[in-house]
């Protein structure tokens, strides 16, 4: 499929038509602070929300409302005559649709998927509506805070995938010629997240998802810090003393598939970064 992408002074007719088009049929990927922005604005908990609205363990936003025209369901949060029943605290992916965002080298990018562009295929009244630059279409969307907390969430899912590692070539594991960790990280990177989350099992994804953070601020980076600090306090307690080759493999596993799992939520794609993390490792000496 064809992908154009595009910068902040993109001229695009972006302004949104409210005609609900975009609630149906689509994939709505959630890190955990977009899952506290939207139990917020339903007034429920996190867990509540997760549960009732969510799959996979929270990383993806549930579409089992009415089907449209297209046989395509809405969204859960749709209300039909009215459109979005949680607008403020629809997560980046609704900010930002029909675009998607790329980060590399640190500098995000904005695309869109197709030879024509989206909205025109489902919203053709959008060319009677006034042109937006991407810059303002981001700023009108509110999308500055939302793009914090998913690159925020991309360190994270890189600092405890740092722990794997560390696990595997600093603990005498790869050096003691294991070869099956690596095999599973590659497995791992194929799964789907519904074998994924029973394999991470209930305790860590709550952990991950659903974080127990008191007094959980609006601020996305002060969350994401105290959502990451309690990672690692997590890891280093239920790992920090393992010795077994058994017990390490296990723990390297489970973190990566964490990991993995957290960036599936961010809309990554997990095999690739998977293949380069097996590559990384083995750069280190690890086998498989």
């Amino acid at each position: 499929m064809q992908t154009t992408k595009l910068n902040t002074e993109s001229i695009l007719p972006l302004t949104c038509s409210r005609s609900g088009s975009c609630c149906f049929g689509k994939s709505v990927m959630l890190n955990p602070w977009e899952l506290v922005c939207f139990s917020r604005e339903k007034k429920m908990t996190s867990r509540e929300f997760r549960d009732l609205y969510c799959e996979f363990g929270g990383i993806k936003l549930r579409f089992d409302g009415k089907t449209d025209k297209k046989g395509q369901q809405a969204c859960s949060q749709y209300i039909d005559g009215m459109g979005c029943s949680v607008h403020l605290g629809r997560p980046l992916a609704c900010r930002l649709y029909p675009l998607g965002r790329q980060v590399q080298f640190n500098k995000a990018h904005y695309i869109y998927e197709s030879a024509t562009f989206p909205c025109l295929n489902d919203c053709a009244e959008v060319l009677e509506l006034p042109k937006l630059s991407v810059g303002d279409y981001l700023k009108g969307q509110e999308a500055g805070q939302f793009e914090e907390a998913q690159d925020a969430y991309l360190n994270i899912m890189q600092n405890i995938a740092d722990i794997a590692f560390e696990l595997l070539l600093d603990s005498g594991l790869s050096e003691s010629g294991d070869t099956k960790t690596l095999a599973v990280w590659r497995e791992i990177g194929l799964e789907t997240p519904d074998v994924l989350a029973e394999r991470i099992g209930k305790e860590w994804m709550d952990c991950l998802m659903i974080p127990n953070i008191n007094d959980a601020s609006e601020n996305p980076i002060t969350f994401t810090q105290k959502h990451n600090d309690l990672l690692l306090l997590k890891a280093q307690e239920q790992f920090g003393t393992i010795q077994t080759l058994q017990e390490l493999h296990e723990a390297s596993v489970l973190l990566i598939a964490i990991a993995l799992h957290l960036a599936k939520g961010l809309g990554a794609d997990a095999k690739e970064i998977s293949e380069h993390w097996i590559a990384t490792a083995k750069s280190h000496g690890a086998m498989e």
